[in-house]
């Protein structure tokens, strides 16, 4: 399977500027919508939502995830696949 950064995500969920547990809920709300198979992008600048509790969901959802820190933008792009 091709890594999910490389595929063209369903749906992009910005939440630059937004801290714990925003992101979080956002994204759960977003990927509750979403149809199995779809790519969600999350676009977040919040170290704890990008490092710890939107892996630590996707996990124990059983949703494959790929963290990218675009260090030069000082944010982080989520890609998660909804199974």
């Amino acid at each position: 399977m091709a890594e999910l950064k490389t595929m063209e995500p369903t749906e992009v969920l910005d939440v630059l500027g937004r801290v714990c547990p925003y992101p979080l809920v956002l994204t759960k709300k977003k990927l509750e919508q979403m149809k199995s198979g779809d790519i969600l992008k999350v676009i977040t600048d919040a170290p704890a939502s990008a490092e710890d509790t939107i892996p630590r969901f996707c996990e124990k959802q059983g949703y494959p995830i790929e963290v990218v820190k675009l260090e030069d933008k000082g944010y982080w792009e989520l890609y998660i696949q909804k199974k």
